[in-house]
């Protein structure tokens, strides 16, 4: 079965109908039938990026789908994975690249994973495909 890694980005453009990923990242979900991977660091990520009142229900219904789904895995908080991702952030000053897209890409590697529910270009750039560009 394949298996995607889910940025925040995807998640966000499912929330926002007026985000210009939105009609991509709905046709994804409702069109895929493989296993969708995100982290801890995604799902904070999300629920910082939805902190409106009017906003926080859809981030409770996205991360109530994430823990009932049997098809999405959340990658727990580790300690491990942390320093693995500060450690790549500390190799690449020369990028814009986010903390939490570091430890995504820790995870996607370590994972074999090549795809990402993404339009964000960082994962371009460290050498995924991001499915929402």
């Amino acid at each position: 079965m394949t298996t995607v890694f889910a940025d925040s980005f995807y998640f966000l453009a499912l929330a926002n109908d007026k985000d210009p990923a939105h009609a991509k990242a709905v046709q994804f979900l409702q069109t895929y039938r493989g296993r969708i991977l995100t982290s801890a660091w995604v799902v904070m990520e999300l629920g910082d990026g939805l902190t409106n009142p009017l906003d926080r229900p859809s981030f409770l219904v996205i991360l109530d789908s994430l823990k009932t789904e049997p098809n999405a895995t959340i990658i727990a908080f580790s300690d491990e994975l942390l320093d693995a991702g500060v450690d790549l952030f500390r190799q690449r000053p020369d990028k814009y690249w986010s903390l939490t897209d570091c430890i995504s890409f820790v995870i996607m590697q370590r994972e074999g994973l090549a795809d990402a529910l993404t339009g964000d270009h960082h994962f371009e750039q460290a050498g995924f495909t991001a499915l929402l560009k």
